[in-house]
């Protein structure tokens, strides 16, 4: 059985935690942990989007990480906290597909999402819209805001522990804005059972603490599985509370090639 080196280094690190009696840590401590166990990519030891890649030992031991910014990140009791399994899919609609140039070129998260956005499937999920929208002006369609990452501070909760994430690093991999509802966007491959919340929700609070006039902040996990798109629609009932996440609704678009 092929020895799993990221396992490896982040059971080294709460070991290590363990017998310091200090469960914050820094990436200085994951790179040297790294190069011990010859995993290639340090900043990579610390992403586990889904539960299903945490070590064994975290699992039985109910541990998982929450990332604190500033490099700075630290061991937590409560899997089932910070990850959220997704919903049964409540509806399964026959979308008419014609695969232009460059659909599915690459399987990049980039690319499914400029799919799914070219195909309206976005807009037609997020907003209800049967509306034509190439019939509206531009001023009155929804607006795409394409990928980035920034760093900002934030401060919310995490059960009763309150977490000051300074100079956080967010990734957001699409935006789109429509009448004052804010649509953010995370995509993936394969067939995940659940998600890692601080993905879709550092983006929803950097959105909220903004002075911007939104109605509301929608968020929207889309995972691709071969001719199919499945997404899924949450909020948050308290806004600076990362483990208070409320499902909204989800929908499967099968892409029917024509």
């Amino acid at each position: 059985m092929k020895t799993n080196k990221k396992h490896l280094v982040l059971e080294d690190l709460f070991k290590h935690c363990q017998e310091q009696r200090n469960f914050k840590f820094h990436n200085d401590l994951v790179k040297e942990f790294s190069k011990k166990h010859g995993f290639g990519n340090p900043f990579a030891a610390t992403k586990l989007d889904s539960s299903d890649k945490l070590p064994l030992l975290f699992k039985k031991r109910d541990i998982c990480l929450l990332h604190l910014g500033g490099g700075y990140h630290q061991f937590i009791q409560g899997i089932n906290k910070l990850y959220h399994p997704f919903e049964l899919l409540q509806d399964s609609i026959k979308w008419q597909y014609k695969k232009s140039l460059l659909n599915e070129y690459n399987d990049s998260e980039s690319n499914i999402l400029s799919v799914a956005n070219n195909q309206r499937i976005l807009h037609h999920f997020l907003f209800e819209a049967d509306l034509e929208f190439a019939d509206l002006s531009i001023e009155s369609r929804p607006k795409t805001y394409f990928p980035h990452r920034t760093k900002t501070s934030l401060k919310y909760f995490f059960d009763e522990q309150e977490i000051l994430a300074t100079n956080q690093q967010i990734e957001i991999d699409l935006t789109l804005e429509f009448e004052g509802t804010i649509g953010i966007f995370e995509a993936k491959n394969g067939t995940p059972t659940d998600f890692n919340i601080y993905q879709i929700y550092h983006p929803f609070l950097y959105y909220y603490n903004s002075a911007l006039a939104f109605k509301q902040i929608i968020c929207v996990y889309l995972v691709r599985n071969k001719d199919s798109l499945k997404l899924w629609a949450y909020t948050f009932q308290k806004p600076l509370h990362l483990d208070s996440i409320q499902f909204l609704k989800s929908c499967e678009y099968q892409l029917i090639r024509i």
